[in-house]
């Protein structure tokens, strides 16, 4: 038995809560993921799992031993890591999420190049606006667009920032006319971000301080690529990342409202699990983003 394999196959299978889904992760069937636990539970002459056709829980010896797996495997795998930077060598298979437009207009064009620099590793990249538990999903990375990230046993690092501002199509402000003040909103069609928390009351900062907006929009909906074209369309006014906006502003499709306000400023933070904070894939991929995006 490969004690080291076993150990990195069972803590994935506490950490998805499923044999199949982390054999998913692992290229191997669950029958052989099944056998494994169940020789290692011999070998160590204890339960570790306690399962049912529909529940799969830790034993008190599954709970101690999974902690003591994940400080091995974590020491191993940073000297693995050492090793491995030391020769330039990056391997292995590297799993990313991020938010939709993000990873549509951030990172997509930014793929081949990476992809080019690392020709070892393998990539895969999931795209998806909800709030994913990255443990859970199995993955090694997570980007996030937000305020600030919450406490957690997460290890978030800030890589950019972004911009959040007011927009709307030119043939829509010669129609309803062009708000001079943020009070003149009210008055105006406006567009919501179902996923942001300023779906109905817009903070506005500007020259005067801050000033809140409280708006009902006809049309809300969870893609921010959805909202700009729905802008861009003439519906009526939003609010954008300055990365959605970008290349629609730079053709006139999009202009400024209020450009002298804007919305609280966001940021790009890079999220892995603690024990993977050393990963050589990962801190190649974090440098990467770095270097072609900014940031502190």
């Amino acid at each position: 038995m490969d004690k080291l394999s076993v150990m990195n196959a069972f803590c994935r299978i506490v950490e998805r809560g499923s044999f199949a889904r982390a054999a998913e992760d692992l290229g191997v069937s669950p029958a052989l993921l099944s056998r494994e636990v169940k020789l290692l539970e011999e070998s160590l002459g204890c339960a570790l799992l306690t399962r049912t056709t529909r529940t799969m829980s830790l034993t008190d010896h599954g709970r101690l031993y999974y902690e003591e797996a994940l400080d091995i495997l974590g020491a191993v795998g940073r000297i693995e890591d050492r090793l491995r930077r030391h020769s330039g060598e990056v391997r292995g298979h590297l799993k990313v999420n991020a938010p939709n437009s993000f990873g549509l207009i951030v990172l997509s064009p930014l793929l081949p190049g990476f992809m080019a620099a690392y020709p070892d590793l393998k990539l895969s990249l999931t795209v998806d606006d909800r709030d994913i538990d990255m443990i859970a999903g199995g993955y090694d990375l997570s980007i996030k667009v937000r305020a600030g990230m919450p406490d957690s046993g997460l290890v978030a690092r800030r890589i950019a920032d972004i911009h959040q501002r007011l927009y709307a199509a030119p043939s829509y402000l010669r129609t309803a006319g062009a708000p001079m003040l943020p009070a003149d909103l009210k008055g105006h069609a406006t567009v919501g971000f179902l996923l942001a928390d300023h779906t109905t009351s817009w903070q506005l900062e500007g020259p005067e301080g801050s000033v809140t907006i409280e708006n009902d929009p006809r049309f809300r909906v969870g893609s921010s690529i959805v909202l700009r074209d729905m802008l861009v369309s003439g519906f009526g006014i939003g609010t954008l990342p300055d990365f959605v906006a970008r290349e629609p502003e730079a053709r006139g499709e999009l202009v400024r409202v209020l450009p002298d306000h804007e919305l609280p400023k966001r940021h790009v933070f890079a999220v892995t699990a603690s024990r993977l904070g050393a990963d050589a894939k990962v801190a190649a991929f974090l440098d990467y983003l770095r270097s072609e995006i900014g940031g502190p």
